[in-house]
Parts: structure tokens; C-alpha cells; sequence
């Protein structure tokens, strides 16, 4: 019985969709929201170096980037666990290979759309119900209005769920391929199997296709891993923490404001019954008379 390893990991995520083309053309093709006739067709891969690292990126894998022939730009990224800049650095790695496109002198007409598609093993979005976010120009009211020039799609792993698992569609398969495949795996599942490209990536990630060295070095990213979502888990309920003091330091400011508030409004009532009181003994009311005004 085979044993198969985690396809989302650095090793295994680069074997697959760094080194054949075919299977990243078609994992670009399921995912990414290609207008009908603009499906990808041909593809080759371009260095990773080129796209732009900052020094919080260790825990960030820019795994493939590629273009095709008409010179549209593709990136994809796995993030494995979600970190509060993380979209600003997919719109700067994006932005900057966007920019990379022309030479001085080149005219603007040169420049191809850039498409990123970022697979997180997390859940970034908990309030809404769907793992597919696609961000790109448009126009806020005539939505048909785009500039095309960035397309960003972001796939929240560990909220897939497909809706049966007889499901063929090519785009549920790949999602089942990074989600479900693993080190527990005793068996892949007889529809990946049926398709010929799921079933060669399937291929690619069993256990016995990788060297001592390269599973050493399998099971230190995962112990890396490990150990940064711990960190990053600590610095969130850390944050979150502090929000909650911070909000219910806030609450008790304004609530000894109304309370000071409510106070002096009470002084002022005091005061001016008091005052009231006066003016009518100067009058000559009687303690009788002023208990019946004032009750």
C-alpha cells in the first residue's frame, strides 16, 4: 500500500506544480476565473527570485511562477497559516511583477494582466461562508466596468468541503487533492484516481518517489510549520486580547463619564430645587404650601 505525503507542503508543492507544467496549467485553469477562450494553453515557467521576498516571508512559499505565451503573469502561493499583511504582500509581489513587464521605453500597451492565486491553509474569513475570494478592478456601480490588470484569488482550504464526493468538476478535485491527501492517507480516493492529471500529481507525492534527505527535510518544514502557527496562533490571542482590554478599558471610561455625568446633572437638580426653595420662603410660603409646589 502506497504512502503519500502532504502535497501542500514546500517539497512536494513544488515537485507537483513546479516541474510539470501540465499539472500547473490545470490547477491555474480550475481555479482561477479565465473568461471563456482565455483558458491557458500553454505555459513555462519563469524564476521564483523574481517575484519579491520581505524578510516576514519565511512563512510564505512562492512556489511557481509562470506566464504564458501572450505574456500573462501567474504566481502561486501557499500560505499555511493567515497573517494580518498577507494581501498587502500578494498586491506587492503582484504589483511588482506587473511592473516588471516593461522595459524603459516600452509603451503601456505591452503590459498583460497579472494573476495570483494564494492557497491558505487557514480560515481568514470566519464570518463568511465561502472559501473562494476573488478581488479585482472594478467599478462600484457599473460592475461590468474592469480594468484588467489584477486578478487575486484567495482559497481557504480548511473551509472545502465538497458537496458530494462523487463531484467530478476539475476545480473540487484539485481542492480534494490539497485537503485530503496527506500522511494519514492509506488509500486516494477512487475519483482523484479516475482523472489522469490528479492521478499523476497523486503519483508524484507518494513516499517512495523522494530521497532520505528530501523527507528529512519534509518532516523539518512541518515541524517548522508547527512551531510558527503555534507562534502565530499566541501573537492572535495575544492581539485579540488586547482589543478586548482595550475596548473594555473603553467601556469603563464612558460609563464613569455618564456615571460623573449623571452626578452633576443630579447637583445641578439639587441646586436649583434648592434655590427654588428659597425664593419662595422670601415670598412668604409657608413649609406647607412650598411641600404641595414641590412634590
Amino acid at each position: 500500500m502506497a504512502r503519500y505525503l502532504d502535497p501542500k507542503a514546500d517539497l512536494t508543492f513544488k515537485k507537483v506544480f513546479g516541474e510539470h507544467p501540465d499539472l500547473v496549467m490545470s490547477l491555474l485553469n480550475a481555479l482561477l476565473p479565465l473568461e471563456e477562450g482565455r483558458e491557458i494553453c500553454d505555459i513555462h515557467y519563469l524564476s521564483p527570485e523574481r517575484v519579491p521576498r520581505t524578510e516576514e516571508g519565511k512563512d510564505s512559499i512562492v512556489d511557481v511562477y509562470c506566464a504564458t505565451n501572450d505574456h500573462r503573469q501567474f504566481i502561486v502561493e501557499v500560505q499555511m497559516y493567515w497573517s494580518n499583511n498577507f494581501m498587502q504582500r500578494v498586491l506587492f509581489n503582484s504589483s511588482k511583477v506587473y511592473v516588471g513587464q516593461l522595459s524603459q521605453g516600452d509603451d503601456y500597451d505591452r503590459l498583460q494582466p497579472v494573476y495570483s492565486l494564494n492557497l491558505v491553509d487557514d480560515i481568514f474569513e470566519p464570518d463568511v461562508e465561502d472559501y473562494y475570494h476573488y478581488y479585482h478592478l472594478v467599478h462600484d456601480k457599473y460592475t461590468h466596468k474592469v480594468i484588467d490588470g489584477f486578478h487575486l484569488v484567495f482559497v481557504e482550504l480548511k473551509k472545502f468541503k465538497a458537496r458530494t464526493l462523487s463531484e467530478k468538476r476539475l476545480q473540487v478535485l484539485w481542492l480534494r487533492f490539497l485537503t485530503e491527501i496527506n500522511d494519514d492517507t492509506e488509500e486516494a480516493p477512487r475519483e482523484l484516481l479516475d482523472n489522469p492529471e490528479i492521478s499523476k500529481a497523486i503519483s508524484l507525492v507518494e513516499e517512495s518517489a523522494f530521497t532520505r534527505a528530501q523527507l528529512l527535510g519534509y518532516d523539518m518544514f512541518w515541524d517548522r510549520m508547527r512551531r510558527d502557527r503555534g507562534m502565530a496562533n499566541g501573537l492572535r490571542e495575544l492581539r485579540e486580547t488586547k482589543e478586548l482590554l482595550v475596548k473594555a478599558k473603553a467601556e469603563a471610561e464612558q460609563a464613569k463619564a455618564e456615571a460623573e455625568q449623571a452626578k452633576t446633572k443630579t447637583e445641578q437638580a439639587e441646586a436649583w430645587m434648592a434655590e427654588t426653595i428659597r425664593r419662595m420662603r422670601c415670598r412668604g410660603l409657608s413649609t406647607e404650601e412650598i411641600a404641595d409646589l414641590t412634590a
